[in-house]
């Protein structure tokens, strides 16, 4: 291509200038724009870093503050106006807070807890995401709506029916059972809708031939649902497990002491009746914090692949 037809094709006359084109905009050179989309790129991209150095400094602001409480002394907690950088890096706040009777067993409870919890939403939430997904059935939206509007109800009055149930007829009142049970209420919904919408995406040509090959549904379910859509069971299992390890409500009004009471509560008891131990209580939530930021790290990449697959359909 000879160096005139190059420069009629990158919008330039014979002289090497810019002339507009067809539709009365300046033509540009191949890879660089003009300085106005130079200037609106720019602009654009000032503002999404601003944007985002914004959400960054809420999010991680609260967590900031709590570390460093959790690092001062008692003078240095009460200083008025307070510091923004602890004078003196002190750990017995952590040392208090581990050497205290009640706060390991309550995060033994809180493990416990929302583990069990989450594996029987996983088990009973893939039945019935499946069934809903592959089975024709009448009702069927119906149902679905049902358990999503679960999710609507206010929980705050499920504590007096619970309360009453848990301590009268079935006596199970500051026990695993007694906030796993309340707990699957929280999780099943949210378990539901998301894997049913992973299954309602996936090809139903392989659960056929294996059918033809003679395995049965569960089997099905076992052998090609769940390993295909693996990256959404994994983010529903610990979408799961973070609320009910977040909870606060059930743990406090269904338990009684460090038998099944969850950490949540648990870190409360630093408190007295005339002092708030700030120090104690940020040194436990920056403990309590660390499973949940090494379980989101370690399993990062499959979190996100579960939440955004199926988002786009090829």
């Amino acid at each position: 291509m000879s160096l005139q037809e190059q420069a009629t094709q990158h919008g330039m006359d014979r002289r090497g200038f810019f002339r507009r084109n067809e539709h009365g905009r300046w033509g540009r050179r191949e890879g660089r724009g003009t300085p106005v989309d130079e200037q609106r790129w720019s602009a654009g991209a000032i503002a999404r870093y601003v944007a985002v150095a914004v959400v960054v400094f809420i999010a991680l602001a609260p967590l900031y503050w709590t570390l460093i409480t959790s690092l001062k002394t008692g003078v240095e907690l009460n200083a008025s106006p307070p510091t923004l950088f602890p004078h003196v890096f002190d750990m017995s706040n952590y040392l208090n807070v581990f050497a205290s009777s009640f706060f390991l067993p309550t995060l033994r409870n809180s493990i416990i807890i929302a583990a069990l919890t989450t594996l029987l939403s996983l088990l009973f939430g893939t039945l019935c995401a499946y069934a809903i997904a592959r089975m024709d059935f009448v009702g069927k939206s119906v149902i679905l709506g049902m358990v999503l509007s679960v999710n609507m109800f206010p929980f705050i009055a499920m504590i007096g029916p619970l309360f009453v149930l848990f301590t009268g007829t079935f006596y199970i009142y500051n026990s695993y059972l007694a906030l796993i049970i309340p707990d699957l209420v929280l999780t099943l919904p949210l378990t539901i809708w998301f894997l049913t919408s992973f299954f309602r995406d996936l090809p139903p040509d392989l659960e056929e031939s294996a059918r033809v090959d003679g395995a049965s549904r569960l089997r099905t379910l076992w052998s090609i649902v769940i390993p295909l859509t693996a990256p959404g069971v994994f983010a529903a299992a610990i979408l799961s497990f973070i609320a009910v390890w977040n909870d606060f409500l059930f743990g406090l009004s269904l338990t009684s002491d460090e038998r099944a009471q969850p950490v949540t509560v648990g870190i409360t008891r630093f408190n007295s009746e005339h002092v708030v131990a700030y120090g104690e209580l940020a040194a436990a939530a920056i403990v309590v914090t660390i499973p949940l930021v090494l379980l989101v790290l370690l399993f990062q990449r499959r979190i996100v692949s579960g939440l955004t697959a199926g988002a786009v359909k090829g």
